[in-house]
């Protein structure tokens, strides 16, 4: 098969737009929100994140119905993606207490397990997009799980959970507009 055909039968341009688009908003919400002290940025954080988690595991899953290569990573990162996200949905206060170290880690240990996730995709014949994409995950979520219990770790965790999210967002607009167009 064909590189041009395995990427016509990749994730549906519309379901990566979406999801660009959520990313680019959600970063925008992290960089700019006008949360005045450290436990209202905190809640902001604690519900975006729970609610981004558990609407790209929905998209995740979503995608096996049109492309079923690779499916078993899909919906592996899928479910965990709505556990993740439903767990900081009902547990918020808890969510916000464990962030300034565990909450790091573990924002890390995901972003690495995406990215590693969505580099094999792209070695499957997703596109250098994904790939891109995954790489960049995997560098994130390092520098996250490196400096998880470093003084003022929460802060970093926002800036860094912003500044990646704008830019995989931008990158998955770019990737969708180029999946439509071939």
């Amino acid at each position: 098969m064909t590189n041009m055909a395995l990427e016509k039968e990749s994730r549906p341009w519309w379901l990566t737009l979406l999801g660009g688009i959520l990313a680019v908003v959600i970063g925008g919400i992290l960089l700019w929100a006008p949360a005045k002290t450290r436990v209202e940025t905190y809640q902001i954080l604690v519900a975006v994140l729970g609610l981004y988690w558990m609407i790209e595991g929905f998209l995740d899953i979503i995608s096996i119905f049109t492309d079923r290569t690779a499916w078993g990573w899909k919906l592996f990162i899928g479910v965990l993606g709505i556990l993740a996200g439903a767990v900081i949905l009902m547990y918020p206060v808890a969510s916000a207490l464990v962030l300034p170290r565990t909450f790091v880690l573990v924002l890390g240990v995901f972003g690495m397990l995406q990215g590693i996730v969505l580099l094999i995709m792209a070695l499957r014949g997703d596109g250098w997009g994904v790939g891109i994409v995954g790489v960049l995950g995997i560098i994130f979520g390092g520098i996250l799980v490196a400096n998880y219990s470093a003084v003022g770790a929460g802060l970093t965790m926002l800036w860094v959970a912003a500044i990646a999210a704008v830019v995989f967002g931008i990158a998955m607009i770019f990737m969708a507009f180029r999946m439509r167009s071939s």
